[in-house]
């Protein structure tokens, strides 16, 4: 060895504890879709109770119904019937939405939400000004009150749901995939013109 070998080798002895080699053992694993040890179910559970403590939201909804609200939404399910399936009402239902940042596309696709979000006119004035009833620019700007929030948040637990609850899907559409393309070619070219 060279001087300057040397003198590496000794600072890198120096630095970890006079070990001569530092390796990390490695392990065959097999590949996985999963991002770590917890359920799906856990991981929701955790969103929702990370959610409640950092927004404080006021519902009457247990976390098991707001995670049911989570995966119904998922499901392409409409408030109502979300609201019928759980034994509530629709506006319980979106408020648990939009409490859970989950916002649809279709939720506001009719009005301007970054023109209603900055205006200060009461509920009334814009109403007749966007042709809407009051109750729709409240829902409006709850909505574009969620969107803000999450936003604020980088959008993290949207991107946790998605995370969960659409690659949940995709991992189950894959799995079925790859059994189906297995099974395909296990059996291509067999004969299935069998009498009986």
């Amino acid at each position: 060895m060279n001087e300057k070998t040397e003198e590496l080798r000794d600072i890198f002895t120096d630095v970890t504890d006079g070990e001569e080699t530092i390796t990390e053992s490695q392990e065959d694993t097999r590949g996985s879709l999963e991002k770590d040890e917890q359920t799906d179910e856990e991981r929701l559970e955790s969103v929702v109770a990370q959610m409640r403590e950092r927004y404080e939201f006021e519902t009457s909804l247990s976390d098991d119904d707001l995670i049911a609200v989570a995966k119904a939404f998922y499901d392409d399910q409409s408030d109502e019937d979300i609201a019928d399936d759980h034994g509530m009402d629709p506006e319980t239902v979106f408020e648990a939405r939009m409490a859970l940042h989950l916002v649809g596309e279709d939720d506001a696709d009719e009005v301007d939400l970054v023109a209603i979000r900055n205006r200060d006119e009461d509920d009334e004035t814009l109403a007749a000004e966007y042709d809407v009833s009051a109750a729709e620019i409240r829902r409006f700007r709850r909505i574009a009150a969620a969107q803000d929030e999450s936003r604020a948040a980088n959008d993290r637990y949207r991107d946790e749901f998605d995370s969960i609850l659409a690659d949940a899907d995709l991992s189950a559409q894959m799995a079925t995939d790859v059994r189906e393309d297995g099974l395909e070619d296990a059996t291509e070219g067999m004969e299935t013109n069998v009498d009986f």
